[in-house]
C-alpha cells in the first residue's frame, strides 16, 4: 500500500471533516484569534492594566501565546478519538494504524499556516521589522509538530482502552491555558517552579516566538535544547505504546 497516499486521504479527510457545514469555513482560523486577542487586550490593557504594564505590544505578546495554546488544544482533543472514531476504516482496511493519528495532526497544518500568517502580518503591521531571526520559526515548529504527534499517538491508543481519556485531555488543555505564558509574562513565574514550567515545548515556543517577533533576538539555546529533549522523548514513548498496543485494537474497536 502506498503508505503517502493514505497520509494524504486521511489528512483530507480530516481537513474536510473540520470546516464542514461551516458558512464561514477557514476563516474561522482568523476570527477566532483576533476575537481572543481583542478581549484579552481590553481586559488586560483597559480593565486591569498594572498586570502588563511592563509588556509592549501586548496583542502581538498574547498572539505569539495563543497560536500554540490553539493549535496543541485541537490537536491533542481531537487526534485522542481518532483511532476510535475511524474504528470501521481500520477494521476495512490494511494501511499502517500510526498514519490516523499522524494525519489528524498534520490536517492541522493549514489551519496553523492561516493563523502563522495572521501572526507575521500583525507584526510587521506594529513595526516589528523582518530579521534574521525569522529563520528559527520552522525549526521550532518542527520540534513543537514532533512533540504533539507523540501525544497523540500516546493518548488514541489509550483511548481504545481507557475511554475517559479523551475527557482527561480536555481537561489538561483547560488547566494549560493557565500554566503556559499566554496572557501574562515569564518574569511572574519563581526562578523554583521555571524548572518544571519550561519542560513543556509550546511553553519553550512562546517564548522563543516572543524573542524572534518582539525583541528580534534568537531563542535561548537552553531551553531550545530542552524542547528537543522532551518532544524527542514524548515521540519516542507515544510510538512505542502506539506500537505496542494496535495489536490489541480490533479486540477493542
Amino acid at each position: 500500500m502506498d503508505h503517502a497516499f493514505v497520509l494524504r486521504t486521511l489528512i483530507l479527510k480530516d481537513f474536510k471533516i473540520r470546516y464542514r457545514n461551516m458558512s464561514l469555513g477557514m476563516l474561522w482560523s482568523v476570527l477566532n484569534p483576533l476575537i481572543m486577542m481583542s478581549v484579552l487586550t481590553f481586559v488586560f490593557t483597559v480593565l486591569n492594566p498594572p498586570n502588563v504594564k511592563n509588556i509592549s505590544d501586548y496583542p502581538l505578546f498574547f498572539l505569539c501565546g495563543l497560536i500554540p495554546y490553539s493549535f496543541l488544544s485541537v490537536t491533542w482533543g481531537t487526534g485522542t478519538n481518532c483511532i476510535v472514531d475511524n474504528a470501521q476504516l481500520l477494521k476495512r482496511t490494511k494501511m499502517p494504524r500510526e498514519a490516523v493519528p499522524i494525519a489528524s495532526v498534520l490536517a492541522a497544518g493549514l489551519h496553523l499556516l492561516i493563523q502563522l500568517g495572521l501572526l507575521l502580518g500583525i507584526t510587521l503591521v506594529n513595526g516589528h521589522g523582518i530579521n534574521v531571526y525569522w529563520l528559527w520559526l520552522p525549526l521550532l515548529w518542527a520540534v513543537a509538530v514532533v512533540f504533539v504527534v507523540g501525544l497523540v499517538l500516546l493518548c488514541s491508543a489509550l483511548d481504545v482502552f481507557i475511554r475517559d481519556m479523551r475527557y482527561l485531555v480536555e481537561s489538561s488543555v483547560s488547566l494549560l491555558f493557565w500554566f503556559m505564558p499566554i496572557f501574562y509574562s515569564a518574569n511572574i513565574i519563581k526562578p523554583s517552579h521555571k524548572v518544571i514550567w519550561e519542560l513543556n515545548p509550546l511553553t519553550v515556543l512562546i517564548l522563543a516566538q516572543r524573542a524572534v517577533l518582539l525583541e528580534g533576538q534568537a531563542p535561548e539555546m537552553r531551553l531550545f535544547w530542552k524542547m528537543c529533549i522532551v518532544s524527542g522523548i514524548t515521540l519516542a514513548l507515544g510510538w512505542i505504546v502506539f506500537r505496542k498496543l494496535e495489536q490489541k485494537f480490533y479486540d477493542y474497536l
